[in-house]
């Protein structure tokens, strides 16, 4: 969130960067307040002297009002975290607790109950309905979820407006740019009472000053109780969070508060 004059508030204050669930509750809190917790999280790929071994005992707990930036090099698991924290995918070893509810105890409908519910996710490839508009694609998760038609078009729109496409909520995916439609499927993560929100690189089809906006969006909805994950590889995006894990192999390498406030990094790019 921004004051009047455009600058960031004062940066949150930064939390004990945590290794494993034990250290993260004594550091920061209670384990009931914590939204998204994996703990101790393998995910390996194919078996023998083939297997892939995609993330390697990562522990992560993140808060409510809590945003942690992903980073690491190609390959290094930030989309495979994002996954198994969204419920896309399972864990080879370890657990992922959501709110308390450990996924693995969920059978595929109570997952994408919770996942409609509870989760927003925005995905690297969009993942829009080519048949639905953009109003429509984003208010689908509420309409699945019981929402009267009317009521989710109606916060749909809301949800548009936000990302700035009050106007383009009758189109059809085919009919808007690569970065209108990254701004439908980011309204439809944020869409909704919202209690995680994943983002896998979501600024990556946009202009800069879009980009921001988006981020600014994404940090708003933090800041009012949310927890957030996101992804990237830009450091300038990164200071937008309150923690920094670095990803290597597998391995969650470090953990840190961003090494600038947003706005230094933003002066330092140019605009």
């Amino acid at each position: 969130m921004t004051t009047g004059d455009g600058r960031m508030p004062a940066t949150p204050q930064r939390r004990t960067p945590s290794c494993s669930p034990a250290t993260s509750e004594s550091a920061a809190g209670p384990a009931d307040d914590i939204v998204l917790d994996l703990r101790d999280v393998h995910r390996t790929h194919g078996s023998g002297p083939a297997a892939v071994h995609a993330l390697r005992g990562v522990s992560l707990a993140v808060r409510p009002g809590e945003l942690i930036a992903v980073m690491g090099p190609s390959g290094s698991g930030k989309s495979t975290l994002l996954t198994l924290a969204g419920g896309l995918d399972s864990p080879t070893a370890g657990e992922v607790h959501v709110e308390g509810q450990p996924l693995h105890a969920l059978d595929r409908r109570g997952l994408a109950r919770l996942r409609r519910r509870r989760i927003g996710y925005i995905f690297q490839n969009l993942n829009l309905i080519g048949s639905l508009t953009a109003v429509e694609n984003v208010a689908l998760p509420l309409e699945l979820d019981g929402s009267r038609v009317r009521t989710a078009r109606r916060l749909a729109l809301d949800a548009l407006t936000e990302v700035g496409l009050t106007e383009l909520g009758d189109r059809f995916p085919d009919q808007l740019s690569g970065g209108q439609q990254q701004r439908v499927a980011i309204a439809r993560a944020l869409v909704g009472q919202r209690r995680l929100v994943l983002a896998d690189e979501p600024t990556g089809a946009l202009d800069s000053q879009t980009g921001e906006a988006v981020l600014r969006l994404l940090r708003r909805r933090v800041d009012a109780g949310a927890a957030g994950v996101l992804v990237t590889h830009e450091a300038r995006h990164a200071a937008w969070a309150d923690r920094v894990v670095f990803l290597r192999d597998g391995v969650a390498v470090d953990s840190t508060a961003p090494l600038a406030g947003v706005e230094a990094l933003l002066s330092g790019s140019g605009r």
